[in-house]
Formats: structure tokens, C-alpha cells, sequence
């Protein structure tokens, strides 16, 4: 889990629901993570209400930080901020998965294979 989330709003007040809402689903995003960054992410949201009319459309965006200087982020529009958070969160599983393999690619089969075939 995530320790370190910081939640803002931007002409939105976070309540307890979505506060925890929020802190579920990106908290759990680190079993994606390298391990070696899991213990030092950061996570901040911002909730930003967009629109003429009050509680039309809000803005989600969270931007991860990551030990080493990556930064990880993305942002997203909908009408039900708890909806926006699920969008988020795929967005981000997506580039942290990506991230993951920038930084630890996947060995190849044939060297596993060598292991274990017996040479005379």
C-alpha cells in the first residue's frame, strides 16, 4: 500500500468517502511497482471543479513520484469524481507497467531453458 498519498481540491472539499475511496484504489497500485521503489512513492491528487455550473465536471490528476526522479501522471475529466478515480487508476497501472519494464526487462526463455538441459 501506498503510504504517502496527498489529497487537494481545487474549488472541491475532500470528504471522508472519497478520501478513503481514493486512498484504496491508488494505494494499491504499488504491488506494480519495481520493489525497490515501493517503500518511497509519493502519490498527489488534486480534484479540480471545472465548469460554469457547481459540481458539473471535475478534474482528477495524480501525479506519483518515484525514487529516482520519474515522475508518473495522469488526469482525467468526469461528472462523478469517484468514477474519475477508477480512470485514473488504469491510466496509471498502464505506465507503471511500461515504467517497470524500462527499468527490469523480462529475461529471455532460452537462457532458462540452458539451465536445465543436461550436455554431455
Amino acid at each position: 500500500m501506498i503510504e504517502k498519498i496527498e489529497m487537494s481540491g481545487n474549488g472541491y472539499k475532500i470528504e471522508e468517502p472519497f478520501k478513503k475511496y481514493t486512498e484504496k484504489r491508488i494505494g494499491k497500485l504499488d504491488r506494480y511497482l519495481p520493489r525497490g521503489a515501493k517503500k518511497d512513492v509519493v502519490a498527489k491528487v488534486v480534484v479540480s471543479e471545472i465548469g460554469k455550473n457547481k459540481g458539473e465536471k471535475y478534474e482528477i490528476s495524480v501525479a506519483m513520484d518515484i525514487p529516482g526522479g520519474k515522475v508518473i501522471a495522469a488526469r482525467d475529466e468526469c461528472s462523478n469524481v469517484f468514477a474519475g478515480v477508477d480512470l485514473v487508476e488504469a491510466k496509471l497501472m498502464g505506465q507503471i507497467r511500461r515504467y517497470k519494464l524500462e527499468v527490469q526487462p523480462h529475461r529471455q526463455k532460452k537462457n532458462w531453458r540452458n539451465l536445465f538441459i543436461r550436455r554431455k
